[in-house]
């Protein structure tokens, strides 16, 4: 008679110890489950602001609208390049980082507004416009210079990058 109630609470201890360790497991999984789904929120990826595409700001400075032409004005560009490599170029590579950032598809990133502006009002700029602001912290806050270009000057060297 004592060998069916042994056995009984065997198995009653059996099960509860099976049960058990069944809910650690769910609880387990439920914890891994989180931890993947918070890792999964860390890893936004983030691109960096010289590489961000924005063709709709057109910046803070005196150029509010430009038309350019499709053709390239060759003479134009000519000029832009010498004002480029008497002015900028201690900053600027065409195709690579350097101090500044390569205006090397620039026009592909930027509207011709803004590129006229940080040209011509880079302190404005960087004052007020947001992404000027995160250019110059990618670029170790390394403001660009004011060349005191002339409007003229500035949308010489515009049309330069064009060529680029």
């Amino acid at each position: 008679m004592k060998t069916p109630k042994i056995l009984s609470l065997f198995f009653v201890l059996l099960m509860f110890s099976c049960g058990e360790n069944e809910e650690k497991k769910q609880e387990s999984s439920k914890v891994k489950l989180k931890t993947t789904e918070k890792k999964a929120e860390v890893k936004k990826t983030t691109t960096k602001p010289s590489e961000t595409i924005d063709l709709t700001n057109k910046g803070v400075g005196p150029i509010s609208s430009i038309t350019l032409n499709a053709e390239i004005d060759q003479a134009m560009a000519a000029n832009g390049k010498e004002i480029y490599k008497k002015m900028c170029t201690a900053c600027h590579r065409a195709t690579k980082k350097f101090i500044g950032p390569p205006p090397v598809g620039i026009l592909e990133k930027r509207t011709p507004e803004w590129i006229m502006n940080m040209i011509l009002n880079p302190d404005g700029m960087v004052k007020n416009d947001p992404l000027a602001k995160k250019l110059l912290m990618e670029f170790n806050g390394s403001p660009m210079a004011n060349q005191n270009l002339s409007q003229e000057e500035a949308r010489a060297v515009l049309e330069y990058f064009r060529t680029l």
